[in-house]
């Protein structure tokens, strides 16, 4: 598929009011969230009935709107997934984003009025990705962010599918979907919508404090030719959790380049510029889009918080706080006051303003001002102040939304029509798809003398369909004779069965949803009674295969050797000193791999099956077609291959995964809603692990792994430089030591232990296999989310 002329700019809609400041100001498309399932759970988000008003204006505008399903579904919540899918394919949503593939499979199976678009926390970051998108019958890809221009014209000359890029916004440090920093820190899961933004906080390293995973905001508004000649069709804008204000401004500014004629685009984009700064984000970068390495993309030094710098606060009395504003500061402002510590800034409108002691409409810059704020004491002397928005904000109000929304018209349906005169009645027959509705009407005829009775005639009168929600497609009248009906008794009969057939479709429509949603409701497995315990099963993941001799340890099943793209020739080649265990040996391949490391693996994988080697674990979409056209292979998922639901593994077993990994954020009370579904696939549980709690392609130059790096709190990360990419991990170590029997009597079988960041044979591998074997647990290590339960 080739991209358009001009590419859909896509806006956010985080609330009614930045719904209609995107479609005022140019959006071609807005993406939104219901209350459930949206990965912006902080936001207001809409109810069904405001979506389907939302719909209705912006179908009436030519405008399309997207739904975003992009969190992982627990187990208990299928059945709630169901009626929502349900509602979508009913209100005919122009596309659903998403993550979970329980969400993919219900509505491929289901829910065919469904068009899918792969959520960017897919972390689909090459053309085998895409590709295999497309053998799913997903419509569109959301890339992710990491990737350059060149890299999206790669992927965009080996794939049909739309790609969706970003364009402007907020940008996560680490791969989407692949981030479990604000979970680990409190069960506050980014991949369900409910980031705390850990990142953005402050934290010391040495001697040297510093924003240091906290980058600043995406805008390519210099790149928009580029980003289209590079094949991206959906120009995306971030920020379903900004203001109307927001929406207008930015959404404005790229409507006005995007439509500028070639001669008027330099001041179309100096105006746009302008423009943006009135949007307050962070500094401005290009993000990945010119190169694998940017500089400006994550600058320790500058601090994390979104909005322009006014000043300290020099003085706090109550609610009340005093700072010297280093900008115009005017009633109606959005201020946001940043502690010291890393924890969250506080956001308020300003309502009443002191210049001294007298009442301001508005301050000047340099002007010692005084604020009231609706917080008493919540701040303190030293905190930060910045605007995060301007007076001239969209000022329209939620009630004035939803007039506009309940005067939208519903979506018209097209309808062929037949009409025929026997006697003194006219038969009409409607078909809308399979359905059809027949009626007569008895009619008074007159002979005519001039304008007979005609096509034409009909169609001018049934071509107007009042107030029934119906559009005229085609008009067969069969052979009329040379009569006249009076106009009146027309109008009344195209009335009558205009809202019969109205009805009828509603009828239908209400019918099909519900056998839809009957269907699938009946496919959820039902909940069993707790499996029997069996066998322990212990693999091992290490981090080099000299340590392949661990086989020799009778408790230890099978090893998981990283397959990374730097030694893989090498691995690949020295394999064949390890063909004696080869039925014990899993090869675990880097959920990142750009274009060329993907070739690279290509021919890894196929050496190690003419070596062999049969077994093989996937952490990324585009890891299927690596074993195109191989025979006899046991594939397996990690724990990034989402895995929180039934319907997720059962996704997993069609798209030809013998095993299935579950997922490291996992709590108890979902694992065992989980593990008494009989999916008929294995599935393993990591069980101890150094969590990479962020993955990133961004460098942080000075930081080294041999010291930690330290929280406000006290928390100690370690930061690595794997294969080219930055690893957060936390010093205190994931581990359910110590619950191993619990989860044998909850179903789980198959343990995994990862020792490749200590070494299967030093003193704390050994301590930890022994602990392992013991089913002991271990002091100093967390439980993740498993005891305190994953939000």
């Amino acid at each position: 598929m080739t991209a358009p002329l001009k590419p859909e700019l896509l806006a956010p809609a985080g609330s009614l009011e930045a719904f209609f400041a995107a479609m005022e100001n140019g959006a071609d498309a807005v993406y939104c969230g219901l209350r459930d399932f949206s990965a912006r759970a902080k936001a207001k988000n809409f109810t069904t009935a405001d979506l389907e008003g939302m719909l209705n204006h912006a179908h009436g505008q030519g405008r399309k709107v997207y739904l975003t399903l992009n969190t992982l579904v627990k187990e208990a919540e299928l059945p709630q997934l169901v009626d929502t899918l349900a509602t979508l394919e009913a209100l005919r949503v122009d596309g659903v984003i998403l993550q979970d593939l329980a969400v993919w499979r219900l509505a491929r199976r289901h829910f065919p009025g469904l068009e899918l678009h792969a959520s960017t926390q897919m972390t689909v970051h090459n053309a085998a990705g895409v590709r295999q998108l497309e053998r799913m019958g997903f419509t569109r890809a959301v890339l992710a962010r990491e990737l350059s221009l060149t890299e999206i014209a790669a992927i965009r000359r080996e794939t049909r599918l739309e790609l969706e890029h970003f364009i402007h916004g907020a940008l996560c440090f680490g791969f989407s979907g692949q981030c479990y920093f604000s979970s680990w820190l409190g069960g506050k899961s980014g991949n369900r919508g409910r980031c705390a933004q850990p990142c953005r906080r402050r934290y010391r390293y040495h001697q040297q404090e510093g924003y240091f995973f906290s980058p600043n905001d995406l805008s390519a508004i210099d790149l928009l030719p580029e980003l289209a000649a590079a094949g991206v069709c959906s120009f995306k804008i971030e920020g379903r959790m900004k203001s109307a204000e927001y929406v207008a401004s930015v959404v404005g500014a790229y409507r006005r380049v995007l439509d500028a004629p070639p001669p008027g685009r330099k001041e179309a984009l100096r105006a746009a510029k302008e423009q943006l700064k009135l949007s307050f984000g962070r500094l401005p970068t290009r993000g990945f889009l010119t190169g694998p390495n940017p500089t400006d993309i994550a600058v320790p030094s500058v601090k994390g918080s979104t909005g322009r710098f006014l000043g300290e606060i020099t003085a706090v009395r109550g609610g009340e706080i005093s700072f010297k504003t280093r900008d115009r500061l005017h009633l109606g402002d959005r201020l946001r006051v940043q502690p010291k510590s890393d924890q969250a800034g506080t956001a308020f409108t300003v309502k009443a303003l002191q210049l001294g002691r007298k009442p301001a409409k508005l301050a000047p810059p340099d002007a010692l001002v005084t604020v009231p704020s609706p917080f008493v004491n919540r701040f303190r002397k030293g905190d930060a102040v910045f605007k995060v928005s301007s007076e001239q904000a969209f000022t329209l109000s939620d009630a004035a939304c939803r007039r506009r929304l309940a005067a939208a018209a519903p979506r018209a349906e097209t309808i062929n029509l037949s009409a025929r005169l026997e006697g003194e009645h006219l038969h009409l027959h409607a078909r809308w798809n399979e359905l059809a509705v027949e009626r007569a009407y008895p009619v008074t005829t007159y002979p005519a003398q001039n304008n007979p009775l005609s096509p034409d005639t009909l169609r001018e009168v049934f071509g107007r369909s009042g107030e029934a929600p119906l559009l005229l497609g085609e008009l067969h009248a069969e052979a009329l004779p040379p009569v006249v009906i009076p106009p009146k008794q027309l109008k009344e009969i195209r009335r009558e069965f205009y809202q019969e057939v109205a009805r009828a479709i509603a009828a239908s429509r209400a019918a099909y949803r519900r056998e839809h949603q009957r269907a699938a409701l009946a496919e959820l497995l039902p909940a069993g009674a707790p499996q029997a315990a069996v066998a322990r099963e212990l693999s091992v993941l290490i981090g080099d295969p000299r340590e392949a001799h661990l086989l020799n340890d009778p408790s230890v099943e099978r090893l998981f050797i990283p397959l990374s793209t730097r030694l893989a020739r090498q691995i690949a080649l020295g394999a064949r000193k390890l063909r004696n265990r080869r039925e014990q040996i899993v090869w675990d391949l880097p959920f990142i791999l750009f274009e060329p490391d993907w070739q690279i693996l290509k021919q890894a994988v196929a050496e190690l099956v003419a070596a062999g080697f049969c077994a093989f674990r996937l952490n990324n979409l585009g890891h299927f077609e690596l074993f195109e056209g191989l025979e006899g292979l046991r594939l397996s998922s990690g724990y990034r291959l989402f895995s929180l639901n039934s319907q997720a593994v059962l996704a997993w077993r069609e798209l030809g995964l013998g095993e299935v990994g579950l997922y490291l954020e996992d709590d108890r009370d979902n694992l065992a809603d989980l593990l008494r579904r009989d999916t008929g696939v294995p599935t393993s549980l990591t069980i101890h692990a150094r969590v990479p709690l962020i993955t990133s392609r961004i460098r942080i130059k000075g930081v080294r792994s041999d010291r930690s790096l330290v929280s406000d709190r006290g928390e100690k990360y370690s930061v690595d430089d794997r294969s080219g990419l930055t690893v957060l991990t936390s010093e205190t170590e994931f581990s359910l030591l110590g619950h191993l029997q619990e989860l044998q009597r909850l179903g789980a079988a198959h343990f995994v232990v990862e020792l490749d960041h200590c070494g299967a044979f030093s003193e704390r591998g050994k301590q930890i296999l022994a602990a392992a074997k013991d089913d002991r647990p271990l002091a100093g290590t967390s439980k993740f989310n498993f005891e305190m339960g994953m939000e």
